[in-house]
């Protein structure tokens, strides 16, 4: 049976689900974006079992490892998938290689209509070892404990599809946008069918919360942040609250913090990055959309900025409803694990007061 929000077992409660919905919750409940990372030992010993990282993400028994660690260790309040959100162009028929010092590389990058042509709209079929991981994380964790899937935006997967890497000036693809936005909006549309299709074979797995990473949103004006990529990620949300309108859908674009009185849609959770004021995206949201952020992750390198990074947070949100602790993007490889469970039991604590 697929547990979702809706048929969680009964007499459990998701004190996460409560507050992507907005309801009362004893306190803020917290998970940290690349939760799952190298700097848990348990993670490192773990990533050593696979070929390399692309078998790692292909092993459910590897991912649910993973997945399930920092609930173990730091008692954060939701588990989110371990996967990376290039498993869906590589599903889609492109070479994917990850090169230690290098990052992602996709060697034949898409440039051309018959490029776009080319890329399966199978993926969300192939993808079945996600699924996997997925069933297999929710019957190892707490019954208390949500799981958030993911996937990446349709503009951030398209960018790594056309650049081939990662960038700092998204020329080619912003040479595309403007230059050819026909054929972008073609490959958008397809990635965008693929990322909803997906998405959906995550919850009837099994995931309680989705999430969308739009990485790359804040390299484009906002002009071309609506059309290229705020556009396709409410075409997902749509296409999920079809066919399960109680699952919370979070959406988180970085660097869109300059367009929030642009923003609205059909979903629950607005990610707040960590250079967009708290206070600034609750007042133009908070009326419609739960929050979720938004400490600068550097604060964790000391305990005093931690301190008071999280102060400051509630001291803007309160004791309002709707809201969960994150940080503002990833965690890093070299953070401290004590630091990261002091945060966690940090904003338990102040967020229970």
């Amino acid at each position: 049976m697929v547990q979702s929000a809706q048929n969680y077992p009964k007499g459990y409660r998701l004190i996460f689900i409560d507050a992507c919905l907005r309801k009362p919750t004893p306190y803020a409940p917290v998970w940290l974006m690349r939760q799952a990372g190298r700097y848990l030992s348990q993670y490192r010993e773990t990533r050593a079992k696979a070929a390399d990282f692309i078998d790692f993400c292909r092993r459910p028994d590897l991912a649910a490892e993973a997945t399930l660690q920092p609930i173990d260790i730091l008692g954060v309040d939701a588990a989110i998938l371990f996967s990376d959100i290039l498993v869906v162009p590589l599903e889609m028929g492109m070479e994917v290689e990850f090169i230690k010092d290098r990052g992602p590389v996709l060697p034949c990058p898409v440039r051309t209509a018959n490029d776009v042509e080319q890329l399966s709209s199978n993926a969300p079929d192939n993808l079945g070892y996600v699924y996997e991981a997925v069933r297999l994380i929710r019957s190892k964790l707490a019954q208390d404990k949500a799981l958030i899937g993911f996937a990446g935006s349709p503009w951030t997967l398209a960018t790594y599809m056309v650049e081939g890497q990662g960038s700092k000036n998204y020329a080619v693809i912003k040479q595309m946008a403007y230059a050819n936005p026909a054929l972008l909006h073609a490959l958008l549309a397809k990635i965008a069918a693929c990322v909803s299709a997906y998405l959906i074979g995550q919850i009837r797995a099994g995931a309680n919360a989705v999430q969308l990473f739009d990485s790359w949103g804040g390299a484009l004006e906002q002009s071309a942040f609506m059309e290229f990529s705020w556009h396709y990620l409410l075409v997902i949300a749509s296409e999920i609250k079809r066919e399960f309108p109680t699952i919370p859908i979070i959406l988180f674009s970085k660097g869109a913090g300059g367009y929030l009185e642009s923003i609205g849609g059909e979903f629950d959770v607005f990610g707040v990055d960590w250079n967009t004021p708290l206070a600034r995206a609750k007042a133009a949201l908070f009326d419609r959309y739960a929050l979720q952020g938004n400490m600068e992750p550097m604060r964790l390198y000391s305990q005093e900025a931690t301190r008071q990074g999280v102060e400051d947070i509630f001291k803007v949100i309160g004791k309002e409803n709707g809201f969960i602790f994150n940080l503002g993007h990833g965690m890093q490889p070299d953070f401290s694990l004590e630091n990261t469970k002091y945060l966690v039991d940090l904003v338990h604590t102040i967020s229970a007061r």
